[in-house]
């Protein structure tokens, strides 16, 4: 069961710290083709890196997803650098077969222009100021921490996922403003570029506008969210939530075993059709 979509755009998987979803990320990835994938920026986390953040298996194992896509000729792959994973800066830009590595990326849609970017450019604490942004990057760690304990308890009681973390974002007025004002802030940028739309990250915050004539396409998180931002054959764009979508998965699965072991107790010649 592999969808087909023309292209797929993850941000914000934060390789290196404990809260990132590699395992469910490269999940998604197995089962989901594209003529075109957008790591669109903090892939790796490496503000956290350096200071308590580990590497483990799991996100060694999304690199090695990624190269064997690039090896096979899948599917053409662009990077583009967050805030978090800024080091990448040295090498910019950097091309080696279908994979590259660049600061931001024009994307010809099926009808329309959009500009990627992470979004981070767009956003003065973090560029002037990123003293006060790594000062907020500790308390935004200390709430992911929280939060998987918080749903550890959660899960041995039969209780569904809950994101303190997106909560306490929704009701705090600043965060709210700053949101506002982020997208439109890229809304401009997308103009001043003459494209139709524009496609960010960085605040993981899915979501898919329209302001002011212009397309606001945001990929959200793997590590909130959990979100992929795709386009169709036809132009058109969506946000899977990796959550829904494995709902979705496992019934397939478990409807097709139930198919599977109905048919080797059916009468010779009938069969079922899925």
């Amino acid at each position: 069961m592999k969808t087909f979509y023309k292209t797929i755009v993850l941000s914000d998987i934060h390789l290196g710290i404990k809260a990132s979803k590699a395992k469910e990320v490269v999940h998604f990835l197995k089962h989901h083709k594209c003529e075109t994938l957008i790591l669109n920026g903090d892939i790796i986390d490496g503000w956290q890196l350096k200071k308590s953040g580990k590497w483990k298996k799991q996100h060694s194992n999304f690199f090695k997803h990624i190269i064997s896509l690039t090896s096979k000729k899948k599917c053409q792959i662009i990077y583009l650098r967050g805030n978090h994973d800024d080091f990448l800066e040295e090498i910019l830009p950097l091309k080696i077969g279908n994979f590259s590595i660049k600061k931001h990326y024009t994307h010809y849609g099926v009808t329309k222009k959009y500009f990627v970017t992470h979004g981070d450019i767009f956003d003065n604490v973090t560029t002037k100021l990123k003293w006060i942004a790594k000062l907020g990057d500790v308390g935004y760690t200390f709430l992911l921490w929280l939060n998987r304990h918080y749903n550890t308890y959660r899960e041995k009681r039969g209780l569904p996922y809950y994101s303190l973390s997106q909560v306490v974002k929704a009701k705090v007025k600043s965060a709210v403003s700053f949101i506002s004002d982020y997208e439109n802030e890229l809304v401009k940028v997308a103009k001043a570029r003459k494209c139709a739309g524009i496609i960010c990250g960085h605040i993981h915050h899915p979501a898919i506008k329209v302001i002011d004539g212009i397309e606001y396409l945001n990929s959200g998180d793997w590590v909130e969210s959990l979100t992929a931002l795709v386009e169709d054959t036809e132009g058109n764009w969506k946000i899977i939530y990796y959550k829904e979508w494995l709902e979705e998965y496992n019934k397939y699965l478990e409807l097709k075993t139930n198919t599977n072991s109905i048919s080797q107790i059916l009468p010779k010649g009938v069969t079922i059709k899925e």
